[in-house]
């Protein structure tokens, strides 16, 4: 009798973490919506050139953002408005 109730828990078990598994993937593999990552602030890439260039303009595009935020940075501090 133990060894009935131990496979029907585990096959419980494997069950939960199966829906749980394809609920988090289809999250995941959701895609997302233009107008939605725009009104949260998020630029999306380009989707124009070859892989290399898409990675390229990525990290220029990462490293414009860096440095445009560290130049306002100094002015937050010495103007003393709260961030």
């Amino acid at each position: 009798m133990r060894i009935v109730f131990g496979v029907l828990g585990l096959l419980v078990t494997l069950a939960i973490v199966g829906s749980l598994v394809k609920r988090q993937l289809q999250a995941v593999g959701a895609p997302v919506r233009p107008e939605a990552a725009s009104a949260v602030g998020v630029a999306l890439p380009a989707t124009s050139g070859t892989p290399a260039q898409q990675s390229q303009q990525l990290q220029r595009q990462i490293g414009d953002d860096v440095n445009r935020l560290m130049q306002q940075a100094p002015a937050r501090v010495e103007g003393g408005t709260p961030p």
